[in-house]
């Protein structure tokens, strides 16, 4: 059977690939810890010019966001974007709201199921596709401290055994 050679791409097929990526710009790792993640929506940020010159720079953090719904819309709180270090008068203000980018079916959905006791929206990941800054958001339920501890417990019950069977094949 005769290998297949895979062709060789272009310059501008390989500047279409690299624009194509997902470029994480931060995560909400800690959200992993506080709640149990139930579903996940990918959706579009309306953001300002400096806004995104500071999310191409690297620069944002996640932890003390959440999602907002208010007249059929749906809102980013709490996310710190900090300003545009050339920036101007134009600037924005680093935790001002911004508005997401999704279907009405969607924003309906998820403000119903968030209203349910315990249950909230939490950005989980930032990232550009195709040149578009987009937020994956997650609806989710909080955990408790014993929920929290537990979940503790079983990642280092199962790094002990990881580290044990490692062991064991390298002898």
């Amino acid at each position: 059977m005769a290998a297949r050679k895979t062709p060789k791409l272009s310059a501008a097929e390989k500047a279409k690939a690299a624009a194509d990526a997902h470029q994480t710009v931060a995560r909400n790792r800690k959200a992993f810890h506080d709640y149990h993640i139930e579903e996940r929506i990918e959706a579009g940020l309306a953001l300002s010019g400096t806004e995104v010159k500071a999310l191409r720079m690297g620069r944002a953090s996640l932890v003390d966001g959440w999602v907002e719904f208010d007249a059929g819309e749906a809102w980013l709180q709490g996310v710190h974007i900090p300003e545009y270090a050339q920036g101007t008068w134009t600037n924005h203000a680093p935790r001002r709201r911004r508005r997401l980018l999704l279907h009405k079916s969607q924003i309906v959905k998820l403000a119903v199921k968030s209203r349910a006791k315990g249950y909230t929206v939490i950005p989980l990941e930032l990232y550009f596709i195709r040149g578009r800054a987009k937020v994956e958001i997650a609806l989710a339920r909080g955990k408790q401290e014993w929920d929290k501890r537990q979940a503790l417990r079983e990642k280092q019950d199962a790094r002990e055994a990881q580290r044990a069977m490692s062991l064991r094949r390298h002898r």
